[in-house]
C-alpha cells in the first residue's frame, strides 16, 4: 500500500542575528524515585534530561505521540538533499555518507523523546549512571540488543565505535573532545571518563553515540578482502536498526527495507514507529529541484523551510484539487533559530562591539517584509521556543547561578534586558546605523577612503558562507 496522498509540511521558522556565545551547560535531572541509593554508588537511570522533569517513568509503554496500532506495510518515497559516495558512517564527516538512512540502520545508546526538550531514553542501553559531579558516565547495554547477523551488541562494539569515530571524523573528534576514554567496566557496561568534572551535558552527549559492529569492520567482505573503517565503501553495512539497505544507485537513490525480526520492535521507544516496509530516498542537489519532483508526484512529501517557497510555490493543480495537503507542524522538542554566527576564532570578531554593530546594521523588519512574506519572528535568545529562553533580567535560581560567575559574564547581563534593534523604516534604520558607527568608533574602527578599517588600519573584510542557493539573496 503506497501513500495515496502527498503531504507537504513547513517547519517552524524564526530568524536572528547574534554573536556566537558558545554552548550553555544544561542540567541533568531525574525523578525523586531515582535519587542516589548510596553515597558511593550512583543510581541507574532509565532516562537523562538536560533540564526539567522526565515525562515518562521507567515502566512506560510507549511515547504519547505515536499510534501503537499503526499498520505495517507500504512504501514511502522520500527526498534527500545532497548526495552520497559511501556507506561508512565513520568517515561521514570527511567524505559524505548516507545521512538520511544512518539513524535507521545504525542505533545510538539512547533515543530522543520528541515531546520533551533534550530528553533521551534507553535504546541500545537500558540504563545509565553518573556521579553528582558528572566526572564520568556508565551505560549498561540491553542483553537482547542484536546486530542483523544475530550477534549481540557488546561493550567492545561501543568502545570501538567511540575510538574510531573520534579518530576518523572531525565532527565526532570535536563533539567528544571532552570524553578522554571509553572502557569496558562490566559484562554489558561501558564507562566513559571525562577530562574534568562539572560538565552536566557530557553524559547526555555520550548517549548520542552511534554504535558500529566491531566484528564486521575487523572482518572481510564478500570478496575476501579485509575491511578498513578508515576508507569509503559501497558495501551495504551491517547494522542493528529497524532497516537495512535493499538497493541503491550510488549518489542518486537509496532503498531501505524494514527488518522483520528487528530486535527492538517492542521496546517502548520504538512502539508505533518504523511502519513502512520500504523507504525510498531520491537524492537532489537542492530543495528547488526536489520541489519539482514533488509536484510531478515522484515523491510523497516534502519539508519546506523557505518562507518564499511556502508563500509562492505551492499553486500547482494537485493543490487546487486537494490531492496534496499543505500543513504546518509544531516543533515541541527543541527551539528553532536561523542566524548569522560570527566566527570568534577570527581576531576581528572577538570584540563584542563589532559584533553588536553588525546587529544594528541588520534590518530584520524590512527583510522579513520583502523576502520572508512576514512569516518570520525575530528572536532574542539562542533557546527561543524552549523553557531555556532568556527573558528580562535574571532572578531567583538563575540569578544565584550567575552570581557565581559574575566576573566571567558581561556586566549588563545583570542590569539590562537584551533587546534587538528594530528597523523597518528609514528613520529607525538611520538611527541604528548611527549607533553601530558609534560602537565601531569606540572600538577603534574608522572610515578611511570609504572603507572600514580596524584599529591597526587593516580593512575589515567579511566572508559569509551559505549551503543553500536560496540563502544568497538574504
Amino acid at each position: 500500500m503506497a501513500l495515496n496522498r502527498r503531504h507537504l509540511l513547513q517547519s517552524g521558522a524564526v530568524a536572528a542575528i547574534a554573536p556566537a556565545l558558545g554552548a550553555t551547560p544544561g542540567f541533568l535531572v531525574t525523578s525523586a524515585a531515582q535519587a542516589q541509593t548510596s553515597a558511593s554508588e550512583p543510581a541507574w537511570r532509565h532516562a537523562l534530561s538536560l533540564f526539567g522533569e522526565i515525562k515518562y517513568p521507567a515502566d512506560f509503554k510507549r511515547f504519547d505521540y505515536v499510534n501503537p496500532d499503526a499498520p505495517k506495510g507500504g512504501v514511502a518515497r522520500m527526498i534527500a538533499v545532497g548526495t552520497f559516495d559511501n556507506f561508512n558512517v565513520a568517515v561521514a564527516g570527511i567524505k559524505g555518507s548516507i545521512a538520511p538512512g544512518e539513524g535507521l540502520i545504525y542505533e545510538r545508546l539512547m533515543e530522543n523523546s520528541q515531546d520533551e526538550v533534550a530528553t533521551e531514553y534507553g535504546l541500545l542501553a537500558e540504563a545509565a549512571q553518573h556521579p553528582d559531579d558528572f566526572a564520568w558516565v556508565v551505560y549498561r547495554l540491553r542483553k537482547e540488543a542484536r546486530w542483523h547477523d544475530g550477534k549481540p551488541v557488546t561493550p567492545e562494539d561501543v568502545v570501538f565505535s567511540f575510538e574510531k569515530l573520534k579518530k576518523l571524523s572531525p565532527m565526532h573528534a570535536s563533539y567528544y573532545r571532552h570524553v578522554v576514554k571509553a572502557e569496558k567496566s562490566g559484562e554489558r557496561e561501558i564507562k566513559f571518563i571525562f577530562d574534568a568534572p562539572g560538565n552536566r551535558e557530557l553524559p547526555h552527549i555520550v548517549g548520542e553515540l552511534q554504535v558500529l559492529p566491531k566484528h564486521y569492520w575487523e572482518g572481510t567482505d564478500s570478496q575476501g578482502r579485509k575491511r578498513d573503517i578508515s576508507q569509503t565503501t559501497l558495501e551495504p553495512p551491517l547494522g542493528s536498526g529497524p532497516y537495512r539497505i535493499k538497493d541503491f544507485v550510488a549518489g542518486r537513490s537509496l532503498t531501505l527495507e524494514r527488518v522483520k525480526d528487528y530486535w527492538a520492535a517492542n521496546l517502548p521507544v520504538q512502539i508505533g514507529l518504523n511502519n513502512f516496509d520500504e523507504l525510498r530516498f531520491e537524492f537532489f542537489r537542492d530543495n528547488i529541484v526536489a520541489l519539482e519532483a514533488f509536484k510531478a508526484d515522484q515523491v510523497d512529501w516534502i519539508a519546506e523551510n523557505s518562507a518564499k517557497q511556502w508563500a509562492t510555490a505551492y499553486d500547482f493543480p494537485a493543490m487546487a484539487e486537494k490531492r496534496t495537503i499543505k500543513e504546518e507542524f509544531p516543533v515541541r522538542d527543541s527551539g528553532r533559530m536561523q542566524a548569522f554566527v560570527l566566527n570568534l576564532r577570527r581576531e576581528q570578531f572577538k570584540d563584542v562591539r563589532l559584533r553588536r554593530a553588525f546587529n544594528f546594521a541588520f534590518d530584520f523588519e524590512e527583510m522579513n517584509k520583502q523576502l520572508f512574506f512576514g512569516q518570520y519572528q525575530r528572536v532574542s535568545s539562542y533557546f527561543f521556543g524552549t523553557d531555556l529562553a532568556s527573558t528580562g533580567l535574571p532572578e531567583g535560581e538563575e540569578l544565584s547561578i550567575l552570581e557565581t560567575v559574575r566576573d566571567k559574564v558581561p556586566a549588563e547581563v545583570f542590569t539590562t534586558p537584551y533587546e534587538n534593534p528594530v528597523g523597518g523604516n528609514p528613520d529607525a534604520v538611520r538611527a541604528n546605523l548611527r549607533e553601530g558607527a558609534r560602537l565601531l568608533k569606540e572600538a577603534g574602527y574608522e572610515i578611511r577612503d570609504r572603507k572600514l578599517v580596524d584599529p591597526s588600519g587593516k580593512p575589515v573584510t567579511v566572508e559569509i558562507l551559505v549551503d543553500d542557493p536560496s540563502l544568497e539573496r538574504i
